[in-house]
C-alpha cells in the first residue's frame, strides 16, 4: 500500500510492504502514529520537526518524509496523470495508461531546475494511491516509477 500525508510544508510518504512494526514512529511521535486510529497518520497532530524526527528513525525505511517546496501535487484522472505545480505552472507530470483494472506508468518528468526535491516521487505515489483507491493494480514500464515502487 502506497499512501501519501501532506500539509503545506512537507509530505509522508508510506510504503507499507516495507513496514516491519519496529515501532519507532509510534513511539518517537504518539500523536501523529497511532495504529488504533484510522487512518493511522494524521500529520496535524504535531509540528513537522517531530515528525521528521520520528521517521529518521524508521529502520526501513517504509516511513519517509520531504519538504514540499511550495509545489502542489494533484491527481488528473480526466488526463490519466498526476501533475506538479509551481502557482499555475505545470513542472512535473506521471503519466499512465489504463488496460482494464491496470494502470502502467510509462513516464515521469519534472522540469529540471526542479529536480532533487522528491517532486517525482511524490507524483508516483499520488498516482499509486489512487491506483490502489479505485480497487485496480499499479504497473510500470517507467524505470524511475518502477524504482520508486520497487518493481523491478
Amino acid at each position: 500500500m502506497f499512501r501519501l500525508y501532506e500539509n503545506e510544508e512537507i509530505t509522508v510518504f508510506w510504503f507499507s510492504t516495507r513496514c516491519r512494526h519496529a515501532k519507532r514512529c509510534v513511539t518517537g511521535c504518539p500523536k501523529v502514529f497511532d495504529i488504533q486510529r484510522k487512518p493511522w497518520i494524521d500529520i496535524s497532530r504535531d509540528e513537522n520537526a517531530n515528525i521528521w524526527k520520528a521517521i529518521s528513525e524508521c529502520p526501513t525505511r517504509a516511513l519517509t518524509i520531504a519538504y514540499n517546496h511550495g509545489i502542489r501535487v494533484v491527481f488528473e484522472e480526466d488526463r490519466n496523470r498526476s501533475a506538479a505545480y509551481d502557482g499555475e505552472r505545470l513542472v512535473g507530470k506521471c503519466e499512465y495508461f489504463e488496460e482494464g483494472d491496470v494502470r502502467t506508468i510509462y513516464h515521469t518528468e519534472t522540469d529540471p531546475e526542479y529536480g532533487g526535491k522528491s517532486i517525482a516521487k511524490r507524483m508516483v505515489f499520488c498516482v499509486a494511491e489512487n491506483t490502489e483507491r479505485a480497487k485496480k493494480k499499479i504497473a510500470s514500464t517507467c524505470s524511475y516509477a518502477s524504482h520508486v515502487l520497487e518493481l523491478d
